[in-house]
C-alpha cells in the first residue's frame, strides 16, 4: 500500500512539474509611474483581463514597471529573460525604453511586441514587431487632412527622442510630397515643464497649423504654450497624444485640435463597414465597463490586440514546441510573420516576413476634440 501510496505522489508530482514546465510565461514591461505613465496604467488595467489560459496551458503574466526609463527597461528586459524565463515580452509603452529594450531580445531570441511605435536600424527587427501603428502610416493620414484644409506651411514642436525624431522625418517626407513646408522645427524634452522659448518661435513663424509630437499627458503642455502665445492656426497632434490626458489637462486650449488616432478609440463612431467596428466596441465595452465609461485608451487597446496575437499564434507555437524552449521562442515568431490578416481593434494588421508594422495606410482616422470628446472627421 506505501508502495502504491508512492507511486501516486511521484506521479502527481511529476504531473505538477510538468505542468509547471508547460506554463507560457509573458513578460511585461511598461511606463507605470514617470512621463509615461499615462500611457502605461491604462495598459496594465486591459492586462487585467489577459486569460490565464491559452490553448489549454496556464499563462503567467510579470508585469515590471520600467518607470520610463530605457535603462530601467533593458534591466527589466534582462530580468525578465534571465530570471522569469519568459516566451514573449511585451513593452513598452514609450518608444526611447521599446529601442532600449529591442537589442537585448534580440540577442537572446525572444519575441519582443512593443506597445510604442518603435523604430530600429533596417535588419535588426527580426525579433521585434510593433501593435501601434507606424508613424508614416499615421503622417499619411495626417497630411491628407492638412491638403483638404489647404494648409501650405507648418510648424514642428516634438520630443528630442526616437518618437519625436521618426516623426520629424516622416512629416518631413509627406510635406514634400505634398507640396507642403516645414517652416519651424522645435524640440524639448520629455522632462521639460516649460517649452515658452520654443513657442515664441513657433508663433512668431505663424504657419498655417502647428504639428505636435508628444505623448499622454506631455501632449498638452507645449500645444498650451503655443496658444497662450496668441496662435490661431490648426493644431495637430499624433496617435499617442489620442488620450483622455491630452482633453483633461489642455482643457479649452485643446479645443478644435486634430489628432490622428486608430480606430478603437472611436468604436461607436466607425461606420458599419469599418471591418474593426465589432472589435473595437468589444475593447471598449469591456474596459469601460471594468474602469468606469469613458476611460478607454489607445494604449489599454494596443493591450487588447495583444491578446488576440497571443490568442493567434500560442496554438500554432505548440504544434512544433512546448513553452519554456528556444524552440517554442522562435515558432511564436514565425507565426507572427504567417498569422495572415487579423481584425485588431485598431484597424487590421498582416505582419509579414518583410514587414513588422503590418497596418495599411488606410489605418488612421482623423479625430477633433469638439467639447472636450474626441470626434471622427467626416
Amino acid at each position: 500500500m506505501n508502495f502504491v501510496r508512492s507511486l501516486i505522489a511521484a506521479a502527481v508530482a511529476l504531473g505538477a512539474a510538468t505542468g509547471a514546465l508547460a506554463d507560457i510565461n509573458v513578460g511585461v514591461s511598461i511606463s507605470l509611474t514617470g512621463p509615461g505613465s499615462g500611457l502605461g496604467i491604462p495598459t496594465q488595467n486591459q492586462l487585467k483581463q489577459f486569460p490565464k489560459e491559452i490553448a489549454g496551458e496556464k499563462v503567467n503574466l510579470i508585469i515590471l514597471d520600467d518607470a520610463s526609463d530605457p535603462a530601467k527597461g533593458v534591466s527589466n528586459t534582462r530580468r525578465l529573460i534571465t530570471e522569469d524565463k519568459v516566451d514573449v515580452i511585451l513593452g513598452s509603452v514609450l518608444t526611447p525604453v521599446a529601442a532600449a529594450m529591442a537589442p537585448v531580445a534580440a540577442e537572446n531570441k525572444v519575441l519582443q511586441i512593443a506597445a510604442s511605435p518603435v523604430g530600429v536600424p533596417p535588419g535588426q527587427d527580426h525579433w521585434l514587431f510593433r501593435l501601434p501603428q507606424g508613424n508614416d502610416v499615421m503622417a499619411h493620414a495626417v497630411f491628407e487632412h492638412m491638403k483638404k484644409q489647404g494648409v501650405k506651411t507648418i510648424g514642428f514642436i516634438g520630443y528630442t527622442d526616437a518618437y519625436g525624431e521618426l516623426w520629424l522625418k516622416a512629416a518631413q517626407a509627406e510635406a514634400e510630397r505634398n507640396g507642403m513646408k516645414i517652416v519651424a522645427v522645435e524640440r524639448f524634452a520629455r522632462t521639460d515643464t516649460s517649452v515658452t522659448a520654443q513657442a515664441l518661435k513657433l508663433a512668431s513663424a505663424n504657419p498655417d497649423a502647428m504639428l505636435v509630437v508628444a505623448t499622454g499627458s506631455g501632449a498638452a503642455m507645449p500645444e498650451k504654450a503655443i496658444v497662450e502665445r496668441g496662435y490661431k492656426g490648426k493644431i495637430y497632434q499624433t496617435h499617442a497624444a489620442a488620450t483622455p490626458d491630452l482633453v483633461r489637462i489642455g482643457g479649452k486650449d485643446v479645443e478644435g485640435t486634430f489628432v490622428v488616432s486608430g480606430p478603437a478609440v472611436v468604436a461607436e463612431q466607425l461606420p458599419e463597414s469599418h471591418p474593426s467596428k465589432k472589435t473595437a466596441i468589444d475593447f471598449v465595452s469591456k474596459y469601460e465597463k471594468a474602469n468606469g465609461a469613458g476611460s478607454r485608451n489607445q494604449f489599454a487597446a494596443h493591450a487588447y490586440d495583444f491578446q488576440l496575437v497571443m490568442e493567434k499564434i500560442v496554438p500554432v507555437a505548440l504544434k512544433k514546441a512546448k513553452p519554456g524552449t528556444p524552440e517554442f521562442r522562435a515558432a511564436l515568431r514565425d507565426a507572427m510573420e504567417g498569422m495572415g490578416r487579423t481584425v485588431f481593434s485598431h484597424g487590421v494588421m498582416n505582419w509579414t516576413k518583410d514587414d513588422h508594422w503590418g497596418y495599411t495606410k488606410e489605418t488612421g482616422v482623423m479625430l477633433k476634440v469638439q467639447d472636450g470628446k474626441f470626434v471622427v472627421e467626416k
